[in-house]
């Protein structure tokens, strides 16, 4: 549903913030997109979801390409972006209805999904109020309804449990186990590695724009018989840490 062919993006004359990564995301499949800050997730789910166009490479969602068929590519995807803080003169009510008018969600099926939506992320009651007035939380509450107000088959998430109460986050967790049972897909960036531990199906790591690794959390524990889940993420992305005799030298 997600197949993700050599893409490559360049800022500038010569930084490769993307570099030739392949990948590809099934029906039913639930896939962790981890690195460290600065390894350029954000920038591929950008260009999976057609916000950048890359250099060389090519996105195909749901069997369409995004820069040559960007309309029925960008209508399969629910995408969370990783700022929540948009229109926030809009309240929650009108921001979710201006998503559903561009996808064209007729109003009493967006009705019921709204309800549900808001009714599992509990915050059916702030809905008419102005999002400049709510906390973090409640606007990435209020995105994630909003991105999945069409229901896609391919949801793209950048960071989208940031910020929610561990009631939310739970939600969401479920909401996407569920949407995987249904024979759709999930990628979702996220620092937690005990979140894609639990979660995922396959994870997708990557450092300097590069691929480490894909596969499942099984495969990659096999290859580090010796190492939790956090060390192995540290090693592999060429972590090195420093003594305390050092740290005390450098203050």
């Amino acid at each position: 549903m997600i197949q993700a062919k050599n893409l490559t993006m360049i800022y500038g004359s010569s930084f490769k913030s993307v570099d030739d990564l392949s990948f590809s995301i099934g029906k039913g499949e639930i896939v962790g997109f981890v690195g460290p800050n600065g390894a350029g997730k954000t920038t591929v789910i950008k260009m999976l979801t057609g916000i950048l166009k890359p250099v060389e490479g090519s996105a195909v969602i749901n069997g369409h390409d995004i820069v040559k068929n960007p309309f029925p590519a960008k209508s399969s995807i629910a995408y969370v972006a990783d700022n929540p803080d948009i229109l926030l003169q809009l309240t929650g009510i009108e921001y979710i209805n201006f998503i559903a008018d561009i996808y064209g969600v007729p109003k009493d099926q967006r009705k019921e999904r709204i309800l549900e939506l808001s009714e599992r992320f509990g915050i059916t009651d702030s809905l008419t109020s102005c999002m400049k007035e709510y906390s973090h939380g409640m606007r990435q509450k209020l995105m994630i309804i909003a991105a999945l107000i069409h229901n896609p088959p391919a949801w793209i998430l950048d960071e989208p449990m940031t910020g929610l109460d561990p009631s939310a986050a739970y939600e969401l967790k479920q909401m996407m186990r569920e949407h995987a049972a249904q024979g759709n897909c999930v990628l979702f960036s996220t620092h937690v590695l005990e979140v894609a531990e639990k979660l995922c199906d396959k994870i997708l790591l990557i450092n300097h724009g590069k691929e480490l690794y894909q596969g499942t959390l099984e495969d990659l524990e096999a290859r580090f018989p010796q190492m939790d889940l956090e060390q192995i993420f540290l090693h592999m992305t060429g972590y090195q840490g420093r003594e305390d005799a050092d740290t005390t030298n450098a203050l």
